[in-house]
């Protein structure tokens, strides 16, 4: 490792990204919490900020004594990185013969009507030409209602035409995966990677609310400050576990994923994925410039990934403020976790603060 120089320029933007007045007046980020990882190793995790600094969405302050800082191990909504959870089950399953990528959605979901050319892949890889968001929360009554509306609802381009970043892709993806084995998204997750992974503060649902960093004023949903619940109105409305959003996580947590994809796949005690899973997460399966994606991650995004991007680096951001970058490669990864839709989702893109990590620790390697 160079000095820890490049550390420290990165931690600084994360700090001035709290300081220093956004697009709309306000910081970008009330706190944060940075990790990087080195060959398996931590080596940089620092706290910053608040995890509760703001009373409403108006940017009204808690008083000071309310304030709750941030903590290196507070839980995050991790929004969609929860996409990835969902899609490394999903590749277990084909890895175990139980799903077939190639099979058409309404295989396995006879109730995904008139859609019969799309395919499990084009799920995952968001080219399904499903339109990338439904008013859920508010236009359907029930869980049941809103899961029929996701799987009737009509195309948009038709199937492997286009590329379009949907929630919906993911919703129906965990249809697919609940109806193929009988348990629930949270039960496969838990099973199958948090568990064998260590990731022991990780999980769907309501959290504790004191371990949770606040998320926004949601005054249109009636929620109020959201913490310790998702923030994702989607979500929320179907119970609080969605294929697309939902999970809670810490930088801690998401730093063990990283290493077990830095190691192929292993893990103290075993393989969360073999060698034809693990190409199908890692490899680009789309082939189209700019839009790299596996059958889990984004691949190769500057925007965000900064100069720890490269044809082998693979990552996810969530909508909440939070990213995962892994080098694989160089074996570095970069964890930003942040609550920067607190107290509103209108304080501007944090891609910049996400790269500036990302890059201080590509410039720490040799």
């Amino acid at each position: 490792m160079r000095s820890t120089r490049a550390f420290t320029l990165g931690l600084d933007a994360v700090r001035r990204a709290q300081s220093e007045p956004g697009p709309t007046g306000r910081p970008l980020l009330p706190g944060a919490v940075a990790l990087a990882m080195v060959d398996g190793e931590v080596v940089a995790c620092e706290a910053s900020g608040w995890a509760v600094l703001y009373a409403d969405r108006a940017g009204r302050e808690v008083p000071v004594a309310e304030r709750v800082p941030m903590a290196a191990d507070t839980r995050f909504d991790i929004a969609s990185i929860s996409k990835v959870f969902t899609t490394l089950v999903l590749t277990q399953m084909v890895e175990e013969g139980a799903v077939d990528l190639a099979s058409p959605v309404v295989a396995y979901l006879p109730e995904f009507v008139e859609k019969d050319d799309v395919t499990v892949e084009q799920l995952a890889v968001h080219t399904s030409g499903l339109p990338w968001w439904l008013p859920l929360w508010s236009d359907w009554p029930t869980r049941e209602a809103r899961l029929e509306a996701v799987l009737r609802c009509p195309l948009e381009a038709p199937a492997g035409t286009r590329y379009t970043y949907s929630d919906l892709n993911l919703i129906t993806l965990q249809l697919v995966i609940e109806a193929v084995t009988g348990l629930s998204l949270e039960l496969l997750v838990l099973q199958r990677i948090t568990g064998p992974l260590g990731m022991e503060h990780t999980s769907f649902g309501r959290v504790l609310t004191e371990l949770c960093a606040a998320t926004e004023d949601e005054v249109e949903a009636g929620r109020g400050l959201v913490r310790g619940v998702v923030h994702d109105e989607n979500a929320w409305s179907l119970g609080g576990v969605s294929g697309h959003a939902g999970l809670f996580s810490t930088a801690g947590d998401l730093a063990l994923l990283a290493r077990c994809l830095m190691d192929e796949g292993r893990y103290d005690g075993g393989r969360l994925l073999g060698a034809p899973g693990l190409d199908l997460v890692t490899r680009d399966l789309r082939g189209v410039e700019g839009e790299a994606h596996s059958l889990a991650f984004e691949i190769d995004r500057p925007a965000w990934m900064g100069r720890l991007s490269g044809p082998r680096t693979i990552g996810h951001t969530g909508f909440t403020g939070t990213s995962l970058v892994v080098d694989l490669d160089r074996r570095a990864a970069a964890v930003l976790l942040t609550n920067r839709v607190h107290p509103s989702r209108e304080l501007g893109s944090i891609h910049p603060v996400r790269a500036a990590w990302a890059s201080a620790v590509a410039d720490a390697l040799d």
